[in-house]
């Protein structure tokens, strides 16, 4: 389902479609799922070699990085990639040195990135039940991000925070978020890897699912995880690993470590957003 407005006779938008009458025992009719550590999964190996040669912590550099003056900017798009990783550059250099620095804010920048195939699909199969509307605190560049991982198609909608200039856990995204699919908050099914972000829907009625593994997704879309005859075929070009642009809960999630991470990639990390 599309938000896209459609001229009525008389020259007016018509009103968005209707969502789809509610399947008996389904307790949604939308799906608003985050990107970042539940579908995009980001390499951090190169960083983390950075670090160790420049005598800091793993973690140094997205300790600074992720915090919310430097980061918050970003996310809102009141700023550049290329000024976030001057504000970080600033953050590090007494430690290591200008040069150092800017290198490790722009090893964070441009690491690389790739998406969960087996979430992709799930997604794509619920789409040909409910509508689908990627909800996520990204930087200006995430059209490009999305293009980049063949991935342009895979919602009805996406709501970016940079693009809205608000962010989750704001109550304003998610209410955005379900008009654009076209539903109530009360009849959305929220999937996120941060409590707070899921703590935050659940209070605007929605079904929260804190996700750590494609499993939670699974079964918290129950029947929309299986593909309906009316779906149409998509691309499904998300195995390539790609340079990085700067860039109630439902029982079984599980503590830890994000587990969506593609097979044998353990190193692809989650970003603190």
């Amino acid at each position: 389902m599309r938000t896209r407005s459609i001229p009525g006779d008389d020259g007016s938008p018509a009103p968005p479609p209707a969502a789809p009458p509610a399947a008996e025992g389904r307790a949604f009719d939308a799906v608003l799922c985050d990107l970042d550590n539940v579908v995009r999964f980001y390499d951090t190996a190169p960083l983390a070699a950075l670090e160790r040669a420049a005598g800091l912590p793993e973690g140094a550099t997205t300790d600074i990085a992720y915090a919310p003056e430097v980061d918050l900017p970003l996310l809102l798009g009141r700023t550049t990639p290329d000024a976030w990783v001057a504000a970080i550059a600033a953050g590090l250099a007494e430690r290591v040195g200008a040069d150092r620095a800017h290198a490790l804010g722009r090893a964070l920048a441009d690491a690389p990135f790739r998406a969960d195939e087996e979430v992709v699909a799930l997604l794509r199969r619920a789409r040909t039940h409910v509508p689908l509307v990627i909800v996520t605190n990204a930087t200006p560049r995430l059209d490009a991000d999305l293009a980049l991982l063949g991935l342009s198609d895979l919602a009805d909608a996406v709501v970016s925070s940079a693009v809205e200039q608000v962010a989750k856990p704001d109550p304003a995204i998610y209410r955005i978020a379900a008009a654009r699919a076209g539903v109530p908050p009360s009849r959305c099914l929220f999937v996120d890897d941060r409590q707070e972000n899921v703590d935050a829907a659940t209070a605007l009625g929605m079904t929260g699912v804190l996700y750590r593994e494609p499993d939670d997704l699974r079964r918290a879309l129950g029947p929309c995880a299986r593909e309906e005859r009316r779906a149409a075929t998509a691309p499904g070009a998300t195995d390539a690993t790609v340079a990085g642009v700067g860039d109630g809960t439902v029982a079984g999630a599980t503590d830890g470590a994000a587990g969506g991470a593609p097979d044998g990639a353990a190193r692809f990390a989650g970003r603190g957003r």
